[in-house]
């Protein structure tokens, strides 16, 4: 993937300098010796050019010819902190004639005659990529410099050059730049937030994170990002990885914070610099292995945070704890749920034993939890191990040792996987939900088929079946598990 040029001073006459030797000078007798001839190397250079595009190649970022300077790098940015102004040659003519806004400033009401024209806003770099387009149709940008280019095409009104712009964004997007560009869509919204559609452009950059969230976060662009960026992140619920290496991520992400403010990169400072961030990592969704080796030994959490997320993976009735415990899905798309059972009745009781129903699927979906009935008796709280079990094969797909809180209503409640779990057409699979807690509502006149439509999407049909063995009662037509809450 190509970069964009190098800075002015090296570009400077680089067409010019390279022709010095293939024309040769003329003759000091054919022009007099007194004579003073500071463009005695590029005599006749025009020969060697076969076209009006190489000849105006051959005049980008040269001296020869030309009638006006930029001044960049005098105000912020990368070029400022790297030692100063600089001063690139161009060509009023050509300049106008490749851009709305350059003709006005040469040529409108109120044109300038000035030598030389300052740009603070502008990187050099971006706006040498503009200027070897207008000069020659060449297009030169890579991940670190699209959206300083895209700025300056914009500014400059040049729609063809944007256009490149996107389609390198959309082309050229991936996990290990995702992060980077993200940054740059940052910084170019706060710099002029009228010239970008800012959303969409964030938006192809948190996508491409939420598919492959695991590379993403292993580029180097993620430790530069900034704390909003990181939190917007972590609040996402289509992040695609398990949530102890995401953890993993975010420490590392917080020992570069650390450096960049100069604190010592302890403990406490990663706790300071990570601020409402550390909310947002759903310890939950852990396994009591995965927590145990990571956060509980990371001295980012305090020791009371640390008991009471223990005490949550290990003891029922779990106690609150002040984390997200909602799934990430990493799915697209609106969230679905099916409900087999059209009337509700009283007294369902639990002995120990599953409720369980079997179930086809005429597409491929994700499944990310069920919805079970509740107390008969008012708000109360349940424990709960939801799975799906492959049924032919015996094979547990997923599972979830939980809770949830009822309010006595004869509604349903939402108990979701850590995980969504893939089930796919034509394939046999058993829900199962085993209940700890006092009696509950139930469903009856169950349906053996239920479709599912949306105006955007296909329809979705389950077929019903009863398990075989004993299901603690649930069946086609009665029981528990009246809801499955899925994703197409």
């Amino acid at each position: 993937m190509a970069s964009l040029g190098p800075t002015a001073a090296g570009e400077q006459g680089a067409g010019a300098e390279a022709e010095a030797g293939a024309a040769g000078p003329p003759s000091p007798s054919s022009l007099g010796p007194l004579l003073p001839l500071p463009r005695e190397p590029l005599y006749n250079w025009q020969a060697t050019k076969a076209s009006l595009k190489e000849r105006f190649a051959f005049l980008f970022n040269s001296e020869l010819l030309s009638d006006v300077r930029f001044v960049l790098g005098k105000g912020r940015g990368a070029a400022a902190a790297a030692g100063g102004p600089q001063r690139i040659p161009a060509h009023r003519f050509v300049l106008a004639a490749g851009s709305a806004v350059f003709d006005a400033m040469f040529n409108g009401g109120m044109a300038t005659t000035s030598a030389e024209i300052e740009l603070p806003d502008v990187e050099p770099a971006a706006f040498l990529a503009l200027l070897r387009f207008l000069y020659s149709d060449e297009v030169q940008i890579g991940p670190e410099t699209v959206m300083t280019t895209l700025y300056t095409a914009k500014k400059y009104a040049v729609p063809a050059l944007e256009a490149h712009c996107v389609e390198f964004l959309t082309k050229h997007l991936r996990a290990d730049n995702a992060f980077m560009l993200l940054t740059q869509v940052k910084k170019w919204k706060l710099r002029e937030a009228r010239l970008f559609d800012e959303p969409q452009l964030a938006s192809l950059c948190l996508d491409t994170i939420d598919k492959s969230t695991m590379d993403a976060i292993s580029a180097e662009g993620f430790t530069d990002i900034d704390i909003d960026t990181l939190c917007a992140v972590l609040e996402r619920d289509t992040l695609s990885i398990r949530e102890s290496r995401l953890f993993g991520a975010v420490v590392r992400w917080a020992e570069a914070e650390c450096q960049r403010q100069q604190l010592p990169v302890t403990f406490g400072n990663k706790q300071k610099v990570l601020g409402k961030a550390l909310s947002l990592i759903r310890f939950p969704l852990m396994t009591i292995e995965e927590f145990a080796a990571g956060p509980a030994q990371s001295g980012i959490l305090s020791d009371r945070e640390v008991v009471n997320l223990f005490l949550h993976f290990t003891v029922n009735p779990k106690p609150r704890v002040e984390y997200i415990d909602r799934p990430r899905c990493c799915l697209r798309g609106k969230e679905c749920c099916i409900n087999r059972f059209q009337q509700v009745e009283s007294r369902w009781g639990y002995s120990g034993t599953s409720d369980r129903i079997r179930f086809t699927v005429n597409r491929r979906i994700s499944i990310v939890g069920f919805g079970l009935y509740g107390s008969i008796h008012g708000p109360t709280d349940y424990q709960v191990n939801i799975q799906i079990i492959e049924y032919e094969k015996k094979q547990t797909l997923g599972q979830n040792d939980t809770g949830f809180s009822c309010d006595g209503t004869a509604n349903t409640f939402r108990v979701m996987f850590k995980e969504p779990i893939e089930v796919l057409p034509s394939v046999c699979y058993t829900a199962c939900a085993t209940l700890k807690g006092p009696d509950s509502h139930y469903g009856t006149k169950g349906l053996k088929k239920v479709v599912h439509e949306t105006p955007t999407a296909s329809k979705t049909v389950f077929f019903f079946f009863s398990s075989p063995g004993n299901n603690n009662g649930t069946s086609i037509e009665d029981g528990q598990i009246p809801e499955i809450i899925f994703y197409t």
